[in-house]
């Protein structure tokens, strides 16, 4: 990481950048300030630095993004030693460049700020509010770059009675619906509740996130107005269940869990073989 010096400048930031790849990718000329940490928020950007654009990821000085130290399992250096580099860390924040900013203080909120007048896109995924503080909120970034695409990324969405609340992926599996469908059958080992092995909320919010970015790009590239994104990782897994609820509207009939199973179909699940399990999924000739 880079740790910044009281002289630092955006300008200094932004040209520390890789080598431009010998064919333009679509979102080359895109520049995101990543304000995000965990998962959802550079889940998003990462998604946008694939697709060409730069990144400038703003990290905390020490200590960085909580997942450097979510390990092990951690890198391996030539000689098959741990490095500093945790996994999870490096599986989300692919093709991005790192600077770490104090925003506590005003010389690490000036130049974030300068940052956010040279971007394009700005990505955060602090508690509601809690960039207000610092100057850094939309409606700051917004006086001085009407342009700006913001993007906020949080549990419960900017507005109603839990928007205050934090939130992690394993409450909104919980919440959403998730793990009401997933896992074995109540009346069989091992039913009840379980939850997905990955932490499926955080990247599908991330996904979703990446998609309202890109289609306000679109939109300012044709109107010339930026605008405000409020992306919460609840909504998220409810409208990733749409399939199952719309089955509860139209049957009145609520989910249950099925294990490897299908609700509507036979064969379709897994089958213990000799040397292994089978997946054997047969439907109905059209």
């Amino acid at each position: 990481m880079a740790h910044t010096a009281p002289a630092l400048r955006a300008a200094d930031i932004i040209r520390r950048s890789p080598i431009a790849p010998a064919m333009p990718r679509p979102l080359s000329h895109i520049r995101v300030l990543d304000l995000s940490r965990v998962l959802a928020g550079p889940w998003a950007s990462q998604n946008l630095a694939d697709l060409g654009a730069e990144v400038i990821k703003v990290e905390r000085p020490g200590s960085g993004d909580d997942t450097r130290s979510w390990g092990p399992p951690f890198l391996k250096d030539k000689d098959g030693k741990d490095t500093r580099e945790t996994a999870y860390f490096l599986s989300v924040n692919r093709g991005k460049k790192s600077v770490t900013l104090d925003i506590s203080r005003p010389e690490g909120q000036r130049i974030a700020r300068e940052l956010a007048l040279k971007s394009d896109v700005v990505i955060e995924n602090y508690k509601v509010g809690g960039l207000a503080k610092y100057g850094l909120a939309y409606e700051d970034l917004k006086k001085i770059h009407p342009k700006i695409v913001y993007c906020s990324v949080t549990g419960f969405g900017q507005t109603g009675p839990y928007a205050q609340r934090p939130g992690y992926d394993f409450i909104f599996q919980g919440m959403g619906g998730l793990m009401s469908i997933t896992g074995e059958r109540d009346d069989l080992p091992g039913g009840g509740p379980q939850k997905v092995g990955i932490a499926i909320t955080d990247v599908l919010t991330g996904m979703y996130a990446a998609l309202a970015i890109t289609a306000a790009i679109a939109h300012r590239e044709r109107a010339g107005k930026g605008q405000y994104i409020d992306v919460a990782l609840l909504d998220t897994i409810v409208a990733f269940g749409a399939n199952q609820i719309f089955n509860y509207f139209t049957s009145g009939k609520v989910p249950g869990r099925y294990g490897n199973a299908h609700a509507n179909l036979l064969p379709y699940e897994v089958f213990p073989t000799a040397d292994g399990h089978v997946i054997l999924a047969l439907c109905a000739k059209s």
